[in-house]
């Protein structure tokens, strides 16, 4: 990554029309705007849903501003209350910079929030390796035990109430196959079965059950006079777990979802549905202004599709009013999902909050 940064930024969608198991719905799902917004423009944050001392509320932590510039990355926090329709700014994440591509994860009621990447003056980037616990009664920060090999846009996905795995990423110099596992209740570490697709950053996917899957991303596709080469990587890879042991995963590939791959959609796992979700994400690999690195500006997709765990199969499910790309993740609270901050299709970072629901 060193030479070059912002390995995305993202925009949001409300969803106008629904296509579930291939039948028309006759009534779409409710889709909007959310009647609140971020206190700022936010890029690239690590989104989470946890219960507050107010109920189920929304954070957001580190990310990119409106400037896009070097000096617009923010360890900043918010907290936006669902009920009350009603965002503050909370403590700033306690690092002495700000991060891009960081994740954020929800166990035993605590928000785990994990690496991302400075950007210096001179464009050198450094994937750093704290882990944080953000108690959302407290609103304090714990420092857990470093990761081993830090990483950053990476998918970070929540097991048994649990674990926590980091599958793929960026390193410094390059993307990592590691599947690096945290026990929360032992703070501790381990390595699972290495992910057999091509090392990617920016990458999506969720785990339900007992099985995730991964998808897209940018892989380094070799040197161009000195310089790394990025390339979508069109893949989709299911992985199976051990019921018995966390660190044993069963990879097969999957096929790569229609439409062609895209570059840091939203997505998270949803258990009740036995499904992997994915919202937006952008055509085009692209660096922190929202210009592909070939020089093509990104365009955002409207899609919002879905992989049945038990069908085995991709699934569309809707369609966004407004594209959207560069996304950390989903979050869902009773039926509606939402997704935080990010680029529109203009590349200019914005402050909404997006709602939407699947019907069934």
């Amino acid at each position: 990554m060193t030479g070059y940064w912002g390995k995305g930024l993202i925009g949001l969608g409300a969803i106008v029309a629904l296509i579930g198991c291939g039948q028309e719905l006759a009534e779409p799902p409710v889709s909007s705007v959310a009647e609140f917004e971020l206190p700022i423009p936010i890029s690239n944050n690590a989104v989470a849903l946890a219960e507050g001392p107010d109920g189920p509320t929304l954070y957001s932590f580190n990310g990119l501003k409106s400037g896009k510039s070097w000096q617009d990355t923010s360890n900043a926090a918010f907290a936006c209350i669902i009920s009350i329709k009603e965002c503050e700014e909370i403590a700033p994440v306690p690092v002495d910079e700000g991060r891009l591509a960081s994740s954020a994860v929800t166990l035993a009621g605590k928000v785990y929030l994990f690496g991302g990447y400075t950007v210096a003056e001179n464009g050198d980037e450094v994937s750093t390796p704290e882990v944080f616990a953000f108690d959302p009664k407290t609103k304090d920060y714990k420092r857990l035990a470093d990761m081993p090999t830090p990483v950053d846009d990476m998918v970070a996905l929540p097991y048994r109430g649990r674990y926590i795995y980091l599958v793929s990423g960026w390193h410094d110099e390059g993307n990592v196959s590691l599947v690096q596992l945290y026990d929360t209740e032992f703070n501790t570490w381990s390595v699972a079965t290495e992910f057999p697709g091509k090392p990617v950053f920016g990458h999506a996917g969720g785990l339900a059950n007992h099985s995730m899957i991964i998808a897209d991303g940018v892989a380094v596709a070799g040197l161009v006079d000195g310089k790394r080469k990025f390339a979508a990587a069109p893949f989709a890879w299911r992985g199976d777990i051990d019921p018995g042991d966390p660190e044993r995963i069963t990879w097969r590939a999957v096929d790569a979802h229609p439409g062609g791959p895209q570059y840091r959609m939203a997505a998270m796992g949803d258990g009740d549905r036995g499904m992997i979700l994915f919202a937006g994400g952008g055509d085009n690999p692209y660096n922190y202004n929202g210009i592909g690195y070939d020089g093509v500006p990104a365009k955002p997709t409207e899609r919002v599709f879905g992989y049945d765990l038990k069908a085995d199969q991709w699934t569309e499910l809707a369609k966004l009013a407004e594209p959207s790309m560069d996304h950390r993740a989903l979050a869902k609270s009773g039926e509606n999902y939402y997704i935080m901050g990010g680029m529109d299709a203009d590349q200019a970072v914005t402050a909404r909050i997006m709602k939407f629901r699947i019907d069934d």
